[in-house]
């Protein structure tokens, strides 16, 4: 068992590194010659509050349906920058990028996760050749995003390894000892180790309703999503439907990919705000390397279906410079055999 490698601590410590110390780089404005700033509006205000950096924690796990299968397990820490700020030396790299919206306000953003994928008996030491794989992928991330206030751009890299160097067996039963469940056996038969990268594309549209019943706001927000390389490749489209209070605070709840798309930031308020969502998303999928197994080389794989699905309903809270979300997902069978998947994800994102 490969419970330590320096692969894996090397690319944690990368990562980490990035997360506490990219603040101070962040810390001015982008110089006049390069700056991204939209112009104010006709009555002289600005176009958008000013926002904080912020920082956000999710958790994903299907312990709601008291299941340790398929998509088992993501955590994920993300850095999004105040608005209008980034290192000077990653500008030209974001004036470069396509399908961004030049007329936006530019983010930045650095993440660093894990995402564990089991077979159904984790009891099992031997091969189960007719369910999916055991496979954990731990990656970092750069995003840039652009918002005109109307629609969110986001263009994100994640990178990282596949297979023992991920971690997945001493996270699992780790997590499994503190809580006394059983420990998951059959880790020997993971994917094997393998670098990964994937670069993501989605748009979200937001229609604002103000004169919602009881004074509420109602919205839906339609959104494509493109993803490509070793560990994913497909295109996604769906929509999420909004009711509650200030709606232009954010764009939705985060979510680990692939998945409906939220929004780290938030727009910080005074006192007390929520909303209760429900989306869908479909996703057209050439590739999923924790089912399609190995790029590289041999290895367990089942016959995924090309065709797959979310259907999600929750509730976030925004109190003063923090936001508390609560999601909960169906998920449609994603392989041949395979039934559909239940799991929750919380997520809390601060502001400093």
């Amino acid at each position: 068992m490969n419970r330590r490698s320096p692969r894996s601590i090397a690319l944690a410590c990368l990562f980490g590194s990035a997360l506490i110390g990219a603040g101070p780089a962040l810390a001015a404005d982008i110089p006049k010659e390069t700056d991204l700033r939209l112009p104010p509006a006709a009555d002289g205000e600005p176009r958008f509050p000013a926002l904080k950096g912020t920082f956000t924690l999710q958790w994903e796990n299907d312990i709601i349906a008291d299941t340790d299968r398929n998509y088992t397990n993501g955590i994920r820490l993300a850095w999004l920058s105040p608005e209008n700020e980034m290192p000077d030396w990653l500008v030209p790299m974001y004036r470069h990028l396509p399908l961004l919206d030049d007329d936006g306000i530019p983010w930045i953003g650095f993440s660093l996760g894990q995402s564990l994928f089991t077979p159904e008996d984790i009891g099992a030491r031997t091969l189960i050749e007719d369910d999916r794989p055991y496979a954990a992928w731990l990656y970092g991330g750069l995003g840039f995003l652009s918002d005109t206030g109307d629609h969110l751009d986001t263009f994100e890299i994640d990178f990282g390894v596949i297979g023992p160097p991920a971690m997945g067996e001493p996270t699992q039963n780790l997590v499994h000892d503190v809580i006394n469940a059983q420990k998951a056996n059959g880790w020997d038969n993971q994917l094997n180790f393998e670098p990964g990268m994937v670069v993501y594309f989605e748009r979200k549209w937001r229609a604002i309703w103000d004169n919602a019943p009881l004074g509420l706001q109602a919205d839906v927000v339609p959104h494509v999503g493109l993803a490509a390389g070793n560990i994913h490749t497909y295109g996604a489209t769906g929509l999420t439907f909004r009711l509650g209070d200030d709606l232009r605070g954010d764009y939705g709840a985060p979510r680990i990919r692939p998945s409906l798309p939220g929004t780290d930031f938030f727009v910080q308020r005074d006192g007390f705000g929520w909303y209760f969502f429900a989306g869908v998303e479909g996703r057209a999928v050439a590739r999923n390397i924790f089912l399609d197994g190995n790029t590289f080389g041999n290895s367990h794989s089942v016959d995924k279906r090309y065709f797959a699905g979310d259907l999600q309903g929750g509730l976030a809270v925004i109190l003063g410079a923090a936001r508390l979300t609560f999601t909960h997902v169906y998920r449609t069978a994603e392989f041949e055999g395979d039934t559909p998947d239940r799991f929750a994800g919380l997520s809390m994102s601060v502001q400093f």
